[in-house]
């Protein structure tokens, strides 16, 4: 394809994705110009939209108002009437033309609009097909004869020598700058985000936990959500950045999710989870709720229900420039968005993923435009930018580069960039084009922060940062049925990092564990003096499950949604997966088989892995909380309204015992086929399989998070310590 061209007296550089006209330059989009090229290359033909999005978007969706965008500014540009029509003609229904006559540079020529207006006319296109038509002569040597084969040449008497020969050094020096001149077009081209943060400063500074920020429309406030010190659950706040006055927006201390401004700032929207009065086929219902702003700056204020949820969950709202209000809704294991219209109490679908699922989503009042993450069915995931009519506008893949792990899930908001999204992976933050393009950005941590939120200028950015604390706890077997038995616990190789899903070595005196206390997530051994680092993972690795092998000789890893076994040399073992794993529940490694709850196109399912032959059994479509095999192969789970079941040959049998005892999607272990469990009054019970016999074993502290292993000696669980987290602001160079 030639880089410059003429139309009509605009002459065309893509290398600078320019048009000039009387030495007036106008920079375009790319994807304008290379339309304008195909239909060049076409010149007085018509070119039917299918041509023109396979030839431009090749590998990629988008609709015909792209393009028709694209035609638009190209009309524009040339100064052209759109009624007129003097270069560029609509036929309708056909596709269009390029109406003006075309003039392709030579390669020799100087490559400036200056130097180009004064030189001879350039060869249309049709006198340069001719051209390359004409065979190649060159006369050389004394005798001035002409070769006779231009290929091969000609040798006379040892005075004529091929043209190959010749011009050998000339061509080498055109290969030169030829690649010279791509790799200098490839660096100038390629998008280059900026982001510079010049400062960060916290903005919050309480013992609390202080999560989920967003800016006012005028960026006088920033909103927050502020917990408890005891209680997963928070109130809403607002601050003046000038004079760091603080307000309590709600009235009490409740489930409340992120929120979301009207256009005009007058109006807060967020959503509530509760318990379900009724429960019919799920625990939690969820509110789409509305606060008075300016009233609630007063004093707190109660709320307005919108919207309510009993049977599918709701999330991320994000209030849209047409008063509408854009809702992530989960129904049957499948998000979709929605737009909810509070005026008229109306929803309409606004996009779905046919065999795929919908991860995360974002929405820019300044463009008016929507970002959609998402899985196919490929298991790859997309970037797909909406209209908020749900008019599918452009839809690519993103590429992962080496920092960022295959499975991750993005949560990408928008950024100050042009048609750019920002997200982080905890210590590392990146932009994602609208073409899935994904770039680092320098930007040393030395604890991880959440994907920033900006304001409407783009100067300011907000993100949480700080860090989770949890201790692992070792409670004797003995000291159970006391009536204090933590007593007698002990704290398993404490720190100021997150610990967590200790497993004991099968007939050994080894415990694993996970812990962040090196500055990244890694696996860690210890025989309670001192603990050894095992495993080498990169930077913002995260970990969902650990299992020793059976003859306690290695352990099989879920790190970064995949599975690797580690054994005791630190030595690593990689086994592929098409999918994510999104917990690892179980390793039988006497027949290589993993329980796993799996991502099969963005859906979770219980499924077994063979790690020798790679064969994925799915073993319920339903959901499912937790599973564990007991020793006679028998599966039992916990599904998503928290009731036990027994998986059986034809049908799977309800352990009704265990009703009201399965906690908030808490985990569970057997042992010797007997079921260990807590449930929501953080009590430790059992029940054996074999006799149906339900105990209170012992009543643990409020502060548990979860249990991890259980034997005849000791039960070890994970206990939260603290929760460090701020509101922090990026000040941003642009």
């Amino acid at each position: 394809m030639e880089e410059q061209y003429w139309v009509g007296e605009f002459f065309v550089d893509l290398t600078r994705n320019q048009i000039t006209q009387n030495k007036q330059p106008q920079t375009l989009a790319p994807k304008a110009l290379a339309v304008l090229t195909c239909l060049a290359e076409n010149q007085g033909k018509v070119v039917s939209q299918e041509t023109l999005l396979s030839a431009v978007w090749p590998d990629t969706i988008v609709s015909n108002n792209t393009l028709q965008r694209c035609i638009a500014q190209l009309r524009k540009a040339l100064g052209d009437d759109g009624k007129v029509q003097v270069y560029i003609k609509t036929h309708a229904k056909k596709g269009y033309s390029l109406e003006c006559n075309v003039q392709w540079k030579n390669t020799e020529h100087s490559d400036t609009p200056d130097t180009l207006a004064h030189e001879p006319i350039l060869k249309s296109a049709d006198a340069k097909e001719e051209i390359a038509k004409t065979p190649y002569t060159e006369e050389v040597s004394n005798n001035s004869e002409k070769l006779s084969d231009p290929v091969i040449g000609a040798v006379n008497s040892g005075s004529t020598i091929s043209w190959q020969e010749k011009y050998k050094p000339a061509f080498i020096i055109i290969a030169i700058l030829i690649v010279v001149f791509l790799v200098t077009k490839l660096l100038s081209t390629a998008p280059q985000p900026k982001l510079s943060v010049t400062q960060i400063r916290a903005v919050t500074a309480t013992d609390g936990k202080e999560l989920a920020s967003i800016y006012s429309p005028d960026n006088q406030y920033f909103i927050f959500h502020r917990f408890s010190e005891d209680k997963c659950v928070s109130n809403i706040w607002a601050k003046n950045l000038e004079t760091q006055q603080e307000h309590q927006l709600t009235e009490h201390l409740d489930s409340y999710g992120a929120h979301s401004f009207s256009k005009d700032g007058k109006q807060l929207t967020f959503i509530r989870k509760l318990n379900c009065e009724q429960p019919i086929s799920q625990k939690k219902c969820y509110q789409l709720l509305s606060l008075d702003f300016n009233e609630a700056l007063t004093s707190p204020q109660s709320m307005r229900v919108l919207l309510e949820c009993k049977n599918s969950e709701i999330r991320t709202p994000r209030w849209l420039n047409n008063n509408n209000i854009a809702l992530l809704q989960k129904q049957s294991e499948q998000w979709q968005l929605i737009s909810y219209s509070p005026t008229e109490n109306t929803s309409q679908l606004l996009h779905t993923i046919n065999n795929g699922n919908i991860i995360y989503y974002d929405y820019s009042v300044k463009d008016d435009l929507i970002a959609l993450i998402s899985i196919h069915e490929n298991n790859q995931y997309y970037i797909e930018i909406l209209s908020t009519n749900g008019e599918l506008i452009s839809q690519n893949q993103i590429r992962f580069p080496k920092g960022v792990a295959r499975y991750r899930y993005l949560y990408a908001k928008y950024s100050p960039i042009d048609n750019h999204l920002t997200f982080s992976t905890g210590r590392k933050l990146f932009t994602l084009s609208y073409d899935g393009e994904v770039t680092d950005i320098s930007l040393p941590l030395d604890e991880p922060m959440g994907t920033p939120v900006f304001n409407s200028a783009g100067d300011k950015a907000l993100a949480i940062k700080g860090h989770f604390d949890s201790d692992i706890v070792s409670i004797p077997f003995t000291a159970l049925k006391q009536t204090s038995p933590f007593e007698l616990s002990k704290v398993l190789e404490r720190s100021i990092q997150m610990d967590g899903d200790a497993n004991i070595q099968p007939n050994g005196n080894k415990i694993a564990f996970k812990s962040k206390r090196s500055g990244e997530q890694q696996v860690w051994i210890t025989e309670g003096q001192g603990a050894k680092k095992l495993s080498r993972f990169a930077m913002d690795t995260y970990i969902q499950g650990l299992r020793w092998a059976k003859d306690g000789s290695s352990l099989l890893v879920n790190a970064n949604d995949a599975l690797i076994q580690v054994n005791l040399d630190s030595s690593q073992k990689v086994f592929p997966l098409a999918n994510s794993v999104f917990q690892l529940l179980q390793w039988d490694s006497k027949n290589n088989l993993a329980l796993l709850q799996l991502r099969t196109k963005g859906v979770i399912r219980l499924a077994e892995f063979n790690l020798q032959t790679s064969e994925i059994d799915i073993l319920s479509n339903k959901p499912v909380n937790w599973a564990q095999k007991n020793e006679h192969n028998q599966l039992i789970y916990s599904d998503h309204m928290d009731r036990f079941w027994l998986r059986g040959p034809v049908e799977d049998q309800h352990i009704a015992a265990l009703d009201g005892q399965g906690g908030d999607n808490q985990r569970f272990l057997i042992k010797h086929n007997v079921i260990y469990g807590i449930n929501n009054d953080k009590k430790l019970w059992s029940y054996n399989l074999e006799t149906n016999a339900f105990d209170i074993i012992a009543q643990l502290q409020s502060n548990l998070d979860y249990i991890s292993d259980i034997d005849e000696s000791q039960l070890l669980i994970t206990v939260r310590v603290t929760s460090e987290k701020e509101v922090i602001e990026l000040s941003l160079e642009k």
